[in-house]
């Protein structure tokens, strides 16, 4: 038994460094929570990721599996404490509306569920500006259906972030080209003091940061953040 003034003591007030997952680290996002995540030594005593192709340029100490989202199971997903999912993609990349559903909300939702079943606590999910159910738009329909669901699951907390464009390079990630992002980027960028903040670009640093954040110090059961209410500078390391 630890007395007052043992050192056993103040040892054991010392919360232990938690651990984290990320889904889908070869995006923009996903590799900025990477090298976020792996930076908070203090928070995090490891890091891993799932990918569903294989991934350069991520930290050293980041675990990468390279897994088949169809075939994953409670035997094979991480037993971990907080899960970050960035994982997405676009109806072009997929190939067809279908198989873009497969991916942004059966995916998630599936992933969630086994986290959920491996003891996770906290997920932060990566959405979109404009998410939800009853959108015409597919992208946004499906974001908000995997946000629905997702919620159903019972987190201690979940954190959804629901950005716009995202303003960082996707030169060199191996994804399709986006001309009509690269060309709404491109003039935004010199009248960014014109738009309307909902709407203008998100650096990803920024918004892997803000995620971080809230998932450590959580202030409600679900937090919602905004594309306004992402900061536009990354917050200092803790």
């Amino acid at each position: 038994l630890a007395m007052a003034g043992d050192p056993r003591a103040a040892a054991s007030a010392v919360p232990l460094a938690r651990l984290a997952l990320v889904i889908g680290a070869t995006g923009l996002i996903g590799r900025a929570l990477c090298r976020e995540l792996a930076a908070r030594t203090g928070a995090y005593r490891d890091v891993q990721a799932l990918v569903r192709r294989p991934a350069s340029g991520l930290p050293a100490s980041v675990r990468v599996h390279l897994v088949d989202f169809e075939h994953l199971n409670e035997d094979t997903f991480p037993a971990v404490q907080d899960v970050y999912c960035s994982l997405g993609t676009t109806r072009a990349e997929a190939g067809s509306a279908d198989a873009f559903r497969r991916v942004d909300h059966d995916y998630v939702v599936h992933c969630a569920r086994l986290a959920r079943a491996r003891g996770a606590e906290r997920f932060a999910l990566v959405s979109a500006l404009g998410a939800s159910c009853d959108s015409r738009m597919l992208y946004n329909r499906t974001k908000g259906a995997a946000e629905r669901d997702v919620s159903a699951l019972g987190f201690d907390c979940l954190v959804i972030a629901r950005p716009s464009l995202l303003g960082g390079e996707r030169a060199g990630l191996g994804q399709r080209a986006r001309p009509l992002e690269a060309l709404a980027l491109a003039l935004m960028r010199p009248l960014a003091f014109l738009v309307p903040p909902r709407y203008r670009p998100v650096d990803p640093d920024s918004l892997a940061t803000a995620l971080i954040a809230q998932v450590l110090a959580p202030t409600a059961a679900v937090v919602v953040l905004e594309s306004d209410e992402i900061p536009a500078t990354r917050r200092g390391r803790s």
